[in-house]
């Protein structure tokens, strides 16, 4: 009996040894999007659980981390919040260079920042990796009133009008451009989730004031990341590293052993992520 008892706790240990050893893949996410849709908000509800009401907008790009755990691995996101404005369009390609994944955010209040994320997707899909996840999601659905099912033009008609006399930060509204009170859907959600499936990417509708659809985004993403790929590239950057520290510690010696030496460091542990 105690015997078997032994046996029992040894193979529920060791199974548990892997879980708490695990060590996460690293993926690099970039959200994109127009100004004043709410990128900044999202990250920060994801990463920190936490709102602010009038966030001051990016300059450049912010750079956040979080963890999302899965059944089968940890994904760490490597999250670079880039800012709407045009004038840093530019700067975007640095910052989806070698992407696992891509958030495109728009506002489901305002029509254009919907084509905004269009031309976001088709520049992604002709620079960026040819494996990015990519993700199309319409923010701040906690605005939208009850009989919000209005037309998109009307609604664009409607914008315009109240545009003209408001600020960036809106008459009554907050710096991230949200009116205060209810607004109605510029955007059908039958509409972008048509888009979404037709160019193959996932589609969300979140809030980051309630924190809606907000986990579930990032889940969905990790569980797209293709951790076979990291792997492999992790593994062969984790020999290159080895290599190299072969190469140089045979050269301290001052000998010539450099073959003997890459063999040892070809066979050495990958890069922690």
């Amino acid at each position: 009996m105690s015997s078997n008892a032994q046996s029992a706790s040894s193979s529920t240990a060791a199974a548990a040894a892997p879980a708490a050893t695990q060590k996460p893949w690293q993926a690099k996410l970039v959200l994109l999007g127009e100004a004043a849709v709410g990128k900044s908000s999202v990250v920060l509800r994801f990463v920190s659980d936490e709102y602010t009401e009038n966030k001051e907008p990016t300059i450049g790009a912010a750079f956040l981390t979080q963890k999302c755990r899965l059944d089968n691995a940890i994904i760490k996101f490597e999250i670079w919040d880039t800012a709407g404005q045009e004038r840093f369009h530019s700067l975007a390609p640095m910052y989806y260079r070698n992407a696992q994944a891509s958030a495109v955010v728009y506002d489901v209040t305002k029509a254009s920042s919907f084509e905004k994320a269009k031309s976001w997707v088709k520049e992604l899909q002709r620079q960026a990796n040819p494996n990015i996840v990519i993700a199309l999601v319409g923010n701040k659905i906690d605005l939208l009133s009850e009989s919000g099912s209005g037309s998109a033009a009307d609604d664009d008609d409607e914008e315009e009008e109240e545009e003209d006399d408001a600020t960036t930060t809106g008459a009554g509204g907050n710096s991230n451009g949200t009116p205060s009170g209810g607004a109605t859907r510029a955007v059908p959600k039958e509409e972008a989730a048509a888009y979404a499936q037709e160019g193959g990417l996932l589609f969300f509708e979140t809030s980051a004031k309630t924190g809606q659809g907000v986990v579930e985004l990032f889940t969905e993403i990790a569980k797209k990341i293709p951790i076979d790929q990291i792997q492999s590239q992790q593994q062969r950057s984790g020999n290159a590293n080895g290599n190299a520290a072969g190469a140089s510690a045979s050269a301290g010696q001052g000998g010539l052993r450099l073959g003997q030496n890459d063999a040892r460091g070809g066979a050495g542990e990958g890069c922690n992520c």
